[in-house]
C-alpha cells in the first residue's frame, strides 16, 4: 500500500482492545519520530514511552478518563524544552558539527547567531516555538504507525501540569505537548470505525498561486 492508502485507512482510534504492538513496529515509530526535521536540527523534545499499566491508570485520571489511555499497548508522550538557552543550543550545536566533521568555530558561530535572535524573546515564544519542533516528530509517528498498521489516537485533552508533574518533567527542563496511545483497535466497541473519513476536498484545501 502507499503511504496515501496508510492515512486513509488511519483514524483517531477511539477504542482500542488491549493487544500489544510489538518491538519492531515500536521501534519504527519511533524511529521516524526520531529522524523528523526540526528547526537547526536541535530536536528541543523527548519522547517518553510507557507501557507499565499502573502509570497508564494513573495518567487516564488526568486525560479526562479516555479509555485510549489504559486500553492501548503503549502511550507516547512528547515533552518540549521549556525554553531555549545559550548553553542548550551551544551544546547540541557543537555535537551536531563534530559529528558532521565541522570544526568547533563552525558550531560556536551558529550558537552565536542562533541565540542572537532568540535571546530577546519571549519565554512563552521559546515553548511555542520546541513544541512546533514537537509535533513535526508527532506528526511522522503517527503515519509511521499508519504504514505499520498500527493505530493511534492524537491527543491534547489532558492536564499537562498533572502530566509534568507525574512525570517530573521540570527536573528535566520539559514541558508535555502531545500524546500518542499506539495499539490496535476494537471494532466491535468503538462508534467510529465505520465512519467514513471526511477532510476538505482539494480544490478548497489547496490553494494554487500563479
Amino acid at each position: 500500500m502507499s503511504l496515501i492508502d496508510d492515512l486513509k485507512w488511519r483514524y483517531a482510534t477511539k477504542k482500542m482492545n488491549g493487544q500489544p504492538v510489538a518491538e519492531d513496529k515500536l521501534n519504527y515509530i519511533l524511529e521516524a519520530a526520531r529522524l523528523a526535521p526540526s528547526s537547526s536540527g536541535l530536536q528541543p523534545y523527548k519522547i517518553f514511552v510507557i507501557s507499565d499499566r499502573e502509570k497508564l491508570a494513573q495518567i487516564r485520571e488526568f486525560a479526562f478518563n479516555q479509555s485510549q489511555i489504559t486500553d492501548c499497548s503503549h502511550l507516547l508522550i512528547w515533552a518540549a524544552w521549556d525554553g531555549y538557552s545559550e548553553e542548550r543550543i551551544g551544546e547540541v550545536l557543537l555535537k551536531i558539527f563534530r559529528e558532521k566533521g565541522l570544526p568547533d568555530k563552525n558550531a560556536e558561530d551558529y550558537k552565536n547567531t542562533l541565540w542572537g535572535m532568540y535571546r530577546a524573546l519571549s519565554n512563552d515564544w521559546h515553548a511555542n516555538h520546541s513544541a512546533k519542533q514537537a509535533y513535526i516528530s508527532f506528526g511522522l509517528a503517527i503515519a509511521a504507525a499508519a504504514e505499520q498498521k498500527v493505530d493511534a489516537t492524537p491527543m491534547e485533552g489532558f492536564d499537562k501540569e498533572k502530566l509534568d508533574a507525574f512525570l517530573e518533567l521540570d527536573k528535566q527542563g520539559l514541558k508535555s505537548v502531545v500524546i500518542l496511545p499506539i495499539g490496535y483497535r476494537d471494532p466491535e466497541n468503538d462508534w467510529l470505525v465505520n465512519l467514513k473519513k471526511v477532510r476538505a476536498p482539494k480544490e478548497e484545501f489547496v490553494v494554487e498561486i500563479e
